[in-house]
């Protein structure tokens, strides 16, 4: 249905019951503001009634608005694993870390919204105590030691290997 004011979309249809029978207008979203605007020579009846329908017509237009910007958002997708943003809004996971990435400026205020904070302070278990970075380091040191070893580089080998030693007597 077109507007009947103009040649575009009537995208709101507006139904008077305030004479005796009902009048109905069917407007574009331009058109839709100005007669919720109204014109001065309203009483106050209709003044505050079209206030009312103004503030309803408003919220109906940020809605719309809000629609269409989700909806073009739903359609975003991630190059590596193709998920798209309405896939991760209906199953609430994402389908790889490139998506957080991708989907930053959505996650961001999601993530502020649920915890109230972007970054993640996190919590270590009590039983391992304040060492975890040495533990850490030690793991890497073990790694770089076997590497060492299947590369022949035994020299290396015996340095990680007196480091790794000296670290676990402390």
């Amino acid at each position: 249905m077109k507007c009947q004011k103009c040649e575009k979309a009537a995208t709101f249809h507006i139904t008077e019951l305030t004479g005796t029978k009902p009048l109905e207008h069917h407007l574009c979203e331009e058109h839709a503001r100005e007669y919720l605007n109204g014109s001065s020579e309203q009483n106050d009846t209709s003044s505050s009634l079209t206030t009312t329908l103004s503030q309803g017509m408003v919220k109906q237009m940020s809605a719309n608005k809000a629609a269409a910007e989700l909806k073009e958002l739903d359609q975003q997708t991630c190059p590596v694993c193709g998920i798209s943003f309405y896939d991760f809004r209906s199953r609430g996971r994402l389908g790889c870390p490139n998506d957080y990435d991708c989907f930053s400026k959505q996650l961001d205020a999601l993530i502020i919204n649920i915890h109230g904070v972007q970054e993640h302070i996190g919590k270590s278990p009590k039983r391992t105590g304040n060492d975890s970075s040495r533990r850490t380091f030690l793991i890497k040191l073990r790694r770089d030691l076997n590497e060492a070893i299947q590369l022949e580089e035994y020299e290396r080998a015996s340095k990680l290997r007196d480091q790794i030693k000296e670290i676990e007597t402390e």
